[in-house]
């Protein structure tokens, strides 16, 4: 049967989650993945190695900025333990490609970066953008399935200890799911909290924040004003696509 420990998540991360591993929530957590592993490891999403890869990839010391996702994408061959990555055989054109990326890539393109030649966001990883998903499982085509399981203690246990930890975080609140998580944030200071509609087609554009205004006349410039914020701090900007400068306007970027 398929399994996960503690051990799964990096020395750097555990330390910063503290006792949590010793709370009742993580033994719930455990026995409700046992569950749903009993029902079928293939039905979970993505495999249970991949669970914690955002924590993997983006080490506690070079997180620089913070995108909040709900849960892994259900669909299968898609999820992959980062949020809003997929793997980069997935053709941009195809219908299997998520609309939250196609919007992504709209708003990269009007902030000046380019696009992005595939779906795959590990070089964002690589680079200090922790990709967290909110829930870090899913039952294969339901949606938000795995959100009640017993993730949300051991992620908003992460996202406030980091949020105190780290000063000068960007964090990049998508949607209202996402935006539920701001109380955690600002309990520390000296954060940047960018917030809009989620990028996904259904929503995109449909509150006062929009991600891509109508039409994609405009972005949100939240990838922009990352690296604004960023060089004012005296860090190293992303490089948000491939072989472009990292772009920066310097007109009203933090309004």
């Amino acid at each position: 049967m398929a399994a996960f420990s503690e051990k799964d998540i990096p020395e750097d991360w555990r330390l910063l989650l503290g006792d949590y591993f010793q709370t009742e929530d993580w033994g719930n957590l455990q026995a409700n993945l046992q569950k749903e592993f009993a029902l079928g490891a293939n039905l979970v999403c993505p495999s249970p190695e991949n669970f914690f890869k955002a924590l993997k990839l983006t080490p506690l010391n070079r997180v620089r900025v913070v995108i909040l996702g709900q849960d892994p994408y259900h669909s299968p061959g898609l999820a992959q333990g980062l949020a809003f990555s997929i793997p980069s055989h997935i053709p941009i054109h195809s219908r299997a490609f998520p609309s939250s990326l196609r919007n992504i890539n709209k708003a990269l393109s009007l902030e000046g970066f380019g696009t992005l030649a595939n779906g795959d966001l590990h070089p964002w990883a690589e680079q200090g953008v922790l990709l967290l998903n909110t829930a870090l499982s899913v039952r294969l085509g339901e949606a938000a399935s795995h959100s009640h399981i017993g993730w949300k203690a051991l992620v908003d246990r992460l996202i406030t200890s980091l949020a105190i930890q780290k000063p000068n975080l960007i964090w990049m609140l998508w949607g209202g799911h996402a935006q539920s998580k701001l109380p955690l944030i600002e309990l520390a200071s000296d954060q940047l909290i960018l917030q809009s509609s989620h990028p996904s087609g259904l929503g995109v554009h449909k509150t006062n924040q929009p991600f891509l205004y109508p039409g994609a006349a405009a972005s949100c410039q939240h990838f922009t004003k990352a690296n604004a914020w960023l060089l004012k701090h005296n860090l190293e900007p992303i490089r948000w696509v491939e072989n472009a400068p990292p772009s920066v306007s310097q007109d009203n970027l933090f309004d």
